[in-house]
């Protein structure tokens, strides 16, 4: 038994660093997002963002509507409402760091840009450049919506309201916090990579639950997913991402949230389930709640139309 344990701690010590791993990328993330696509320095991070000037006819200065995708999306999620919401604001969509077509770090000297701190401190600057002497409206998706939801309990002063489409608050993912120390082994570090890459096939499994009506899932859709898996070290910058800090008091506060709040869920949501977004609506004081029927966790991609009534309906409580 001895002998065993011996070599079962060799082999653990040892083998991992003999495992090859190379990625499956072949392009940095400025070429993989093509051309057109527009780059800010935010946080410290080269984030790859979308702007859609404002198109209304109100003769004032237009709110700004932050659009902030969920687990494993990027702005391509957002690509049907982009438009229609430019008509009640200026908007901006970016990939957060480890999704997309945003710089990877591989290492950093201060803030971990895959952390809550570092996805603030992308919001900070972002804010800072195109929300000046506005209102600031943060639209947050499923763990981008936990993310938006943090940020405004956190600077109040910033943000004026909030559109959280299917939060993922009282249902979240990822591992357990306080094990950071775990995936610091170098053995763990060397494996985690290769263990995370299965999610560009396991992903597209996420894609159609996440959608009510399956045909909805076209070629073209699940190929606007997939691009960003162009991007080398992708599969290193998802690891970063799944063992970041993303520690956070939102649950325990709900009730310290002031400003408007529209929550909007698909009625057959099955990944943050709906009957959690209706729950939230009595934790969110004065929150305001519309359910998008025939729609399930992707309501602004699967029902666009009826994502963008339901956001207009709400408009007027949401910049009172």
């Amino acid at each position: 038994m001895t002998i065993a344990l011996i070599a079962g701690i060799a082999s653990f010590a040892i083998v991992p660093f003999l495992i090859p791993f190379h990625t499956s990328g072949t392009l940095n993330n400025v070429d993989a997002a093509g051309p057109q696509a527009k780059f800010e320095k935010l946080g410290g991070v080269s984030v790859h963002l979308e702007r859609v000037a404002y198109a209304g006819t109100c003769n004032c200065k237009a709110p700004l509507l932050v659009l902030m995708h969920g687990f494993g999306a990027s702005t391509f999620s957002w690509r049907e409402v982009e438009e229609p919401l430019s008509k009640l604001g200026e908007v901006v969509a970016y990939d957060r760091p480890g999704f997309g077509f945003t710089e990877r770090p591989t290492s950093w000297t201060k803030t971990n840009p895959y952390s809550f701190a570092g996805n603030f401190n992308i919001l900070d600057d972002l804010i800072a450049k195109f929300g000046v002497d506005r209102k600031v409206i943060l639209v947050g998706h499923s763990a981008g919506g936990q993310l938006a939801a943090e940020y405004a309990r956190l600077n109040p002063t910033k943000v004026s309201s909030l559109i959280l489409v299917d939060p993922a608050v009282l249902t979240t993912g990822g591992g357990p916090e306080g094990i950071q120390w775990v995936y610091d082994i170098p053995q763990i570090a060397k494996l985690g990579p290769i263990l995370v890459s299965s999610i560009a096939t396991s992903g597209d499994q996420l894609i159609y639950q996440s959608f009510a009506d399956k045909a909805k899932v076209t070629k073209a859709v699940l190929a606007g997913y997939h691009r960003p898996l162009k991007v080398a070290g992708w599969e290193q910058a998802f690891w970063n991402f799944a063992t970041a800090s993303r520690q956070n008091q939102l649950a325990a506060n709900l009730g310290k949230l002031k400003q408007p709040t529209l929550l909007i869920t698909g009625s057959a949501d099955t990944v943050v389930p709906t009957a959690d977004t209706i729950k939230l609506k009595a934790m969110i004081p004065g929150s305001m709640l519309e359910i998008i029927a025939s729609a399930g966790h992707l309501p602004h991609e699967e029902q666009p139309e009826a994502f963008i009534l339901a956001v207009e309906h709400n408009w007027a409580a949401l910049t009172r």
